[in-house]
């Protein structure tokens, strides 16, 4: 059964890290508690530091810089371009990774996700858009003060950091985005 609802960046849980070394604010997951269980997870990390990052073995990341000037990261010995906001970098969850901060503090967006278990395709996108998805759950994470965001005939508005959360699609879906925004559509095998 088709489930839509919004989530608001004002109730995001925060937990501490895996490794320790901060705190993330959880969007939303498939299943699980803590840090085991999901097939797949969207966050919010506040990096203040150059450090390391936790491992997840069995997983594939995708980071984006939010806010602050970047970072570059090293993942198993070898540098990445320098990561700006809204650019997204794809990893394997049980590299070894390092991050070098470009400037101060940043945040940024995750998605971790169990490739065993589900097909997934991240983009950025910006202005008015329209398209099309089959995907079985199709979340749409505002980087906007006011996004719009209509799908089929159901309409919502979301401020900065909110994210609207379509589970149970069987079907072809119409989607229309107005705003900046991160369209993530996950399909279980």
């Amino acid at each position: 059964m088709k489930q839509m609802k919004v989530l608001r960046a004002a109730d995001y849980p925060r937990m501490p890290w895996k490794n320790g070394g901060g705190s993330t604010e959880e969007i939303t997951r498939d299943a699980g508690t803590g840090l085991d269980g999901f097939g797949w997870r969207l966050s919010i990390a506040d990096i203040a530091e150059s450090g390391g990052f936790s491992s997840f073995a069995g997983y594939e990341r995708v980071i984006s810089v939010l806010q602050g000037d970047g970072m570059t990261l090293n993942v198993d010995g070898q540098v990445t371009r320098a990561l700006h906001p809204l650019d997204p970098f794809a990893f394997n969850g049980e590299s070894h990774v390092h991050c070098t901060l470009l400037g101060g503090p940043i945040r940024d967006f995750n998605l971790i996700y169990a490739p065993l278990r589900y097909r997934a395709r991240l983009q950025w996108m910006g202005g008015q858009q329209r398209f099309f998805s089959e995907a079985g759950t199709v979340l749409v994470f505002s980087a906007a003060p006011t996004l719009r965001v209509k799908i089929d005939t159901a309409v919502e508005a979301l401020g900065l950091y909110d994210c609207l959360q379509l589970s149970g699609n069987t079907g072809l879906l119409e989607i229309s985005t107005a705003g900046q925004c991160c369209v993530i559509e996950l399909t279980a095998h």
